[in-house]
């Protein structure tokens, strides 16, 4: 009996505790009146687990620029919200001309538009649960300038990034507008404390410097990552990087919609962390359900890097690449190249993907001459070649790899690449490998733009990024939103 009071007593003193908890959270609006009329008028140096600042549009873009080192929890994050203006616009953060807000005090101000972690004051060692969302994130990159928390004029570094992660756990971005700056997103893995990261749904497009090519759309490096639901565009003009640059540990790339750069993926070794290249998860890499596309002029011909690039061989992936249910389109006039795998110990699973050029099949091959590819149930133009050389790697056809002029889909000039109904890539994939099973089943697809909904279940697989579904042959389990 005892026993029984002093557990109702203690539950009841914990759910007291958490209104208490909860009731202390704050709620910040930035809009047209007082007391919060600028975004620097929030109190960044002093905001806590469970506080949410509302930044609403306004017609001229906010010119601030500032640092989140804030703590939250899984219950209650840190909650960063653009609120749309009557249009539906996002409210806009303009880094060129911008001013460092007031009250904080941190290093690396060049390097960022908002960034978390690496401060003085406020003076946390490892923000957590933090999520910025629907805002668009732009200009941060030489030649602009700005103010910096001594009042001096400052110029933007190349490697500048409208959200730049020094450290950081359990942080999320989603829905934002992320263009014009040196990196969209720069994560790095500060020694492998940055952990457990959400890009989700964001257009990223229109980043880089120009002749360079050390800046890209995303470049990140952490212990679990997961970019989905995104939609890359190219890179602004004359910028030589890639879309999606990545150098982490546990990285799964599923449902993103990614157009151009010198190529769509560089997913190469963490040359500056030994933690993450040692941590269990660094050499299994999934990317799955993700429309890649290589258009003429783009850059570099091959479509996917998996290895590494530092020129330190031991700290390569040297693992297994998942590359599944993709759909990869080339519209390049002279060669276009599926995969470079960086040495024979990369190992690359390749299942369940239609590969179309609307050049000649010959001008299409799988690898750039290294690794191991276990190949099945793909489809690609005929003649398609294993490699525009003398590989030294293997390629071993497992069976039910098709061939043909054109997959069959909706609409190819309208960018729909759903399968007709009949065609090659209609029912003719297999079910995901068990090495990817259960977290990385196919039960999501991406949806224009930004989003994703259930792949419906209609036969057997098929083979590419999206799955046919006639009026009356498949199960509706249609359902908008993020899973």
């Amino acid at each position: 009996m005892h026993y029984f009071k002093y557990l109702l007593l203690t539950l009841f003193a914990f759910a007291t505790f958490s209104l208490v908890s909860s009731a202390q959270a704050t709620d910040y609006h930035v809009d047209q009146n007082p007391p919060y009329q600028n975004i620097g008028d929030v109190p960044w140096a002093t905001i806590e687990a469970g506080d949410r600042v509302f930044i609403h549009w306004r017609a001229t873009p906010y010119k601030e620029k500032w640092v989140i080192n804030a703590v939250g929890t899984e219950a209650d994050p840190i909650h960063v919200i653009g609120v749309n203006g009557p249009q539906g616009q996002q409210p806009v953060i303009d880094g060129n001309g911008a001013t460092t807000v007031p009250g904080v005090n941190f290093w690396n101000e060049r390097r960022g538009l908002i960034k978390i972690g690496g401060s003085n004051t406020p003076s946390n060692n490892l923000p957590e649960h933090i999520i910025i969302e629907n805002l668009e994130l732009r200009s941060a990159r030489p030649p602009y300038q700005f103010t910096n928390d001594n009042g001096q004029t400052e110029s933007y570094a190349n490697n500048a990034a409208s959200l730049y992660v020094e450290i950081g756990a359990h942080i999320t971005f989603k829905n934002n507008t992320i263009k014009d700056s040196g990196n969209g997103i720069f994560i790095g893995a500060n020694g492998g404390q940055t952990q457990d990261i959400l890009i989700q749904g964001n257009y990223i497009y229109d980043n880089g410097i120009e002749n360079r090519i050390f800046e890209h759309n995303t470049y990140t490096a952490a212990i679990g990552i997961v970019y989905e639901n995104n939609r890359f565009g190219p890179l602004r003009a004359g910028a030589g990087g890639n879309n999606l640059k990545d150098r982490s540990a546990g990285l799964v790339v599923r449902n993103n919609w990614i157009e151009g750069g010198n190529r769509q993926l560089d997913l190469v070794d963490a040359e500056d962390s030994s933690v993450l290249v040692n941590h269990p998860s660094y050499d299994t890499t999934h990317v799955y359900g993700n429309v890649l596309m290589e258009s003429d002029g783009q850059g570099n011909s091959q479509i996917l890097h998996y290895g590494g690039d530092s020129g330190t061989t031991s700290d390569y992936r040297k693992g297994d690449l998942y590359f599944y249910n993709n759909t990869i389109i080339s519209t390049r006039t002279g060669n276009t190249t599926l995969m470079r795998l960086s040495t024979n110990d990369e190992t690359a699973h390749v299942f369940n993907n239609v590969y179309y050029g609307t050049a000649s099949g010959s001008s299409l091959a799988l690898i750039d001459g290294n690794g191991s590819v276990n190949m099945q149930h793909n489809w690609f133009k005929t003649d398609w070649q294993d490699c525009h050389c003398s590989p030294s790697g293997s390629i071993t056809d497992m069976g039910n790899n098709l061939t043909g002029a054109t997959p069959g889909f909706t609409d190819f000039n309208a960018e729909n690449w759903l399968p007709m109904a009949g065609s090659d890539i209609a029912d003719n994939g297999m079910q995901p490998m068990v090495d990817v099973l259960p977290d990385h089943a196919v039960t999501r697809q991406y949806k224009k733009h930004q989003t994703n909904e259930a792949r419906p279940v209609s036969g057997s697989m098929d083979i590419g990024a999206f799955e046919f579904c006639g009026a009356v042959s498949c199960d509706l389990i249609f359902a908008d939103g993020f899973e």
